[in-house]
């Protein structure tokens, strides 16, 4: 939703290029894309076309952005500016360019004048674009150091494979803020410094993590799949899964693909005829053999009920395929309490 401007930025940006050559005015025009054209042009391209170097057009760039500065025009203007910085100060003083003229305008034409008076106001400061952060703008260069080492910060509390929900992540930043004020706590500011943020992303459920995670980057079937196991909290049969990924991320998913790579990532684990759960709920791979031997190897000697009970946790299967499984005399034994042990050569 675009942010209510009472100035016309078109308007202002035409009174401040009448103060300039008209060789100047066109390089403006053409660089910035005031024109009929929206697209910006390059250094090269116009040095071509007045028969330049790049260099050369630089020059009457930063020249004609310096005139303008010192017009005035420029200081008749001030109202304008002055209402674009407190736009800037509410959306939360650091801004990402993007969003800040999504905001501000709903064409792209406007959104380009904008910029050039973003580009001219003495108040701005952008920070270019970084692997860590996107192209943005602020009027408070303190406040803005604060929220990217928050942020940095934020990232670093991550796991690499770590989910988190939109309000815990937010509760987490807010911890990371502790020194600014409280009228900058706002969660519709908080969620704008998220986006600026590279490092940091959304998956298309709404939980957050490390961007590069395949978790938050969801890029095949295998991962929208366990996005969905994760999110069901248990697990499922295959057919759901591919059910639910059609129903959730509006990509058609077949049955029969979607069991197939579900076998090959080892973060699922085949638990019962067709059903996955994930690896990392503690599931054990393997057939119920292995199973009942990761389960006496770490509890000792057990009783049949109770071997039962455990490989039940981890696999959904028969009480008689477990103990079908636990006579297999080459891998298991019985002491004299009738407890079930591993053999010491089993193989």
């Amino acid at each position: 939703m675009a942010e209510k401007l009472s100035i016309k930025p078109k308007a202002v940006v035409k009174r401040l290029l009448a103060v300039l050559p008209e060789r100047a005015q066109n390089v403006l025009v053409s660089r910035y894309g005031l024109g009929k054209s929206t697209a910006p042009v390059t250094l090269e391209a116009i040095g071509k076309e007045y028969g330049i170097t790049r260099e050369r057009v630089r020059q009457i760039e930063n020249y004609a952005l310096s005139m303008i500065r010192k017009s005035d025009a420029y200081k008749a203007e001030q109202a304008a500016f002055n209402e674009l910085y407190d736009a800037i100060k509410g959306m939360g003083v650091v801004v990402s360019e993007d969003e800040l003229l999504e905001a501000l305008a709903k064409d792209a034409s406007t959104r380009n004048h904008i910029h050039l008076m973003l580009v001219l106001g003495d108040a701005f400061t952008k920070e270019k674009e970084t692997e860590e952060f996107r192209h943005r703008w602020h009027v408070d260069q303190d406040i803005a150091d604060k929220v990217h080492n928050s942020l940095r910060r934020l990232y670093d509390s991550l796991d690499d494979d770590e989910l988190v929900d939109e309000p815990v992540l937010i509760d987490t930043f807010l911890r990371e803020l502790s020194e600014l004020s409280h009228d900058l706590k706002d969660e519709q500011i908080l969620k704008r410094w998220l986006l600026l943020s590279k490092s940091i992303d959304r998956n298309p459920l709404g939980e957050w993590g490390r961007a590069h995670s395949p978790n938050v980057r969801a890029k095949g079937m295998r991962d929208y799949a366990y996005l969905v196991i994760k999110r069901h909290g248990s697990p499922m049969h295959f057919r759901e899964v591919a059910t639910t990924i059609t129903e959730l991320f509006n990509r058609k998913a077949h049955e029969a693909t979607c069991h197939n790579e579900l076998i090959k990532d080892e973060r699922f684990v085949l638990v019962g005829r067709g059903i996955y759960a994930l690896k990392e709920w503690g599931y054990s791979s393997g057939p119920v053999r292995d199973v009942i031997a990761d389960i006496l190897s770490q509890h000792g000697p057990l009783a049949r009920d109770e071997v039962i009970e455990a490989v039940r946790k981890e696999r959904y299967v028969k009480d008689n395929t477990i103990f079908i499984n636990l006579q297999d005399t080459s891998r298991f034994g019985r002491n004299n309490d009738g407890k079930y042990f591993i053999r010491e050569k089993a193989e």
